[in-house]
């Protein structure tokens, strides 16, 4: 009621703007329109010098008077006259009237002797009217007028916790036995209170973006199957200080009314940053709305049996006191997939979607590490569609392989003229790439090569790691990435004769890994210290500072380092490729020949110094059972290697 009550209080300024409109209208039309007052000695006299050329009676038995209008002599179009006559006199007027035969004469009824024509003229148009303005003004006031209910919860419920189960969620085990805490809390709070256990109040969930924070606190909520109210960081936040703390506190009022019950707050990070950061100080409604926050959750009132979970990829920014315990007491970590992983999720993304029988979504799970699983859900339905465009009735390993080329890089630029000369450049640029992946013992695995144009690269040589690590490389490894970047240099200068802006990138790449080698990770000459450390600013953006804790002289140091190692690499670079002069060139003709090349096809080059596309079946086989017993032979292997 009280709602509706403001409602009305809304939509007064458009009522009396109507009511303005009507009268402005009304006077104008009045005063465009003149009417005589007579009295009843000037009709009769009127009437008796023949000024009087339409003459209309209307009696009115209520007042026991009659209405006399008409026009005289001379009058325009927009001019007339009025005279109230008693009855007693009326006789008179007409008497007159008949004798000097006016043109227009004419006699009404009296409109009070019909009731039913009374409400219809007088009472039904009006009620027409406020009918429809109530029903208009209602309408505008649901619709626009939300200026009332800025201190609401934007928070959405779902009472049945929605329909995602982890049956949905692929992989994340660990992650899921972490939540599933609070699922036997919300279902059997019972069994932890005996043992006198307090249920973590918040769960932050972090993690690259696209890994599945969300799903799995909809699949948390699912599970639980109790009310869920979701919301995002950014609804707190409003133009008004004090707007995103009335919100809080009006969602957690919501929320003590169906405890137990879940709340998801996505993207914290837009409310939950540190408060009195960046350049012009803080920010004093969204502090406002984090220190509501903060007392919501572990304050001076009690909130029990509402669990908190969160989702962000940005922790580091987060305020401190949002990560003390009593507040968000665990941190859970949503990382990339492996390999076991990313096959889990392509088959729940292929779940609706038919594919040939060529089909090993264990392979494709090995050509895509770095992937997150919306990358995968995205790569398999890029697949879909290129499917239907080319009319197919299945999806094939070729449209998979356009996925992946095409989310990583974009899509291929077939209509781009290219010369022979820019396409040689390519081809023997990416001809050294695949060289030294295949002849450097640290490098990494060559998958495929392609002189097709795709975004803003020429071509490109997909490099994939031979073993799927947590993320420790060895400075071998690292030494033989940066050689591997270099490589393309390396051969347009020992091949051609010149050098291009086509290594811009790989340049780029390279001394990024070198410098970080030195400052970072202590692996030069300087020694084992770490002079450089990335302090990202919170609202400067990456990089703008870092700290350094040394001096001019060390700094050059750090630069001389840097130039030591990619020289060094660019030097093994050109070495192995002279030394392998035969392999690049016939790598380089092939890729002239064709445009790209595949794993088995670059494999028979080596082998054979051609092309067999009639064994790639074979040779995939073969590839599948070498990797079924590569466990079992990685000791043996490791023994060979080490006394070659």
């Amino acid at each position: 009621m009280k709602k509706k009550n403001n409602n009305y209080i809304a939509m007064t300024p458009f009522v009396l703007v109507a009511l303005a409109i009507f009268v402005l209208y009304f006077a104008i039309n009045g005063n465009s329109y003149k009417v005589h007052e007579l009295t009843t000695g000037e009709l009769i006299q009127e009437i008796s010098n023949e000024n009087v050329t339409e003459i209309t009676i209307t009696p009115k038995s209520s007042e026991s008077v009659y209405y006399v209008e008409g026009k005289l002599e001379g009058y325009s179009d927009k001019e007339s006259f009025t005279s109230k006559v008693i009855s007693e006199e009326i006789n008179t007027i007409t008497d007159y009237a008949k004798e000097q035969d006016i043109k227009e004469y004419n006699t009404n009824k009296d409109p009070g002797s019909s009731n039913f024509l009374y409400v219809v003229v007088n009472i039904l148009p009006i009620i027409i009217l406020a009918v429809v303005a109530y029903f208009l003004f209602i309408k505008l006031a649901a619709g626009n007028n939300k200026s009332m209910d800025f201190g609401r919860s934007r928070a959405k419920l779902s009472e049945d916790g929605g329909q995602t189960r982890f049956s949905d969620v692929a992989g994340l085990k660990e992650e899921k036995e972490e939540v599933q805490e609070l699922i036997d809390f919300l279902k059997n709070p019972k069994k932890f209170q005996r043992l006198g256990a307090r249920i973590p109040k918040g769960v932050l969930l972090v993690g690259p973006p696209g890994t599945g924070k969300t799903l799995l606190a909809k699949a948390v909520a699912g599970e639980a199957n109790v009310p869920f109210y979701y919301i995002s960081g950014s609804d707190f936040v409003e133009l008004f200080v004090g707007v995103g703390a009335s919100r809080v506190r009006d969602m957690f009022k919501q929320a003590k009314q169906s405890a137990p019950c879940l709340i998801f707050i996505d993207e914290i990070d837009a409310v939950g940053r540190q408060r009195g950061t960046g350049l012009g100080g803080g920010h004093d409604e969204r502090e406002q709305t984090l220190n509501q926050l903060l007392t919501e959750m572990d304050g001076f009132g009690a909130n029990e049996g509402i669990i908190i979970i969160a989702a962000t990829n940005r922790p580091d920014v987060l305020d401190p006191a949002l990560l003390r315990p009593g507040r968000f007491d665990r941190q859970v970590t949503v990382n990339l997939p492996d390999s076991k992983e990313r096959e889990e999720i392509l088959g729940v993304h292929a779940r609706n979607k038919v594919f040939a029988s060529d089909v090993n979504l264990e392979n494709v799970s090995q050509r895509t590490p770095g992937f997150s699983g919306a990358d995968l859900e995205n790569l398999l339905n890029e697949a879909a569609l290129l499917a239907v465009r080319r009319d197919k009735d299945t999806i094939t390993m070729d449209e998979i392989d356009e996925a992946t080329d095409r989310v990583l890089l974009g899509p291929a630029k077939t209509s781009r003229r290219i010369t022979e000369k820019e396409k040689k450049l390519v081809a023997i640029h990416e001809a050294g790439h695949a060289v030294i992946g295949l002849k450097l013992q640290d490098a990494q695995e060559v998958h495929k090569i392609t002189i097709i144009p795709r975004g803003m690269a020429g071509g490109y040589t997909m490099m994939l790691p031979k073993e799927e690590k947590i993320g420790i490389m060895t400075k071998d490894e690292l030494v033989a990435q940066i050689t591997g970047l270099l490589g393309g240099r390396a051969s347009e200068e020992t091949f051609m004769g010149e050098i291009t802006t086509g290594a811009s990138d790989d340049l780029k790449r390279a001394t990024k890994i070198a410098r970080s080698m030195v400052t970072e990770y202590g692996m030069s000459d300087l020694g084992p210290i770490q002079l450089e450390q990335k302090q990202e600013g919170v609202f400067l953006g990456r990089d703008y500072a870092k700290s350094r804790d040394f001096s001019d002289q060390v700094a050059l140091e750090i630069d001389n380092e840097v130039r030591k190692i990619l020289e060094e690499c660019y030097k093994d670079a050109k070495k192995l490729l002279a030394k392998h002069e035969t392999l690049v060139l016939l790598i380089a003709d092939a890729l002239m020949e064709n445009e790209t090349l595949t794993k088995e096809q670059i494999n028979s080059l080596v082998k054979t110094g051609k092309i067999t596309p009639e064994n790639n079946d074979s040779k995939e086989e073969e590839k599948s059972q070498e990797e079924k017993n590569s466990k079992e032979d990685k000791p043996k292997e490791s023994k060979k290697k080490e006394n070659e």
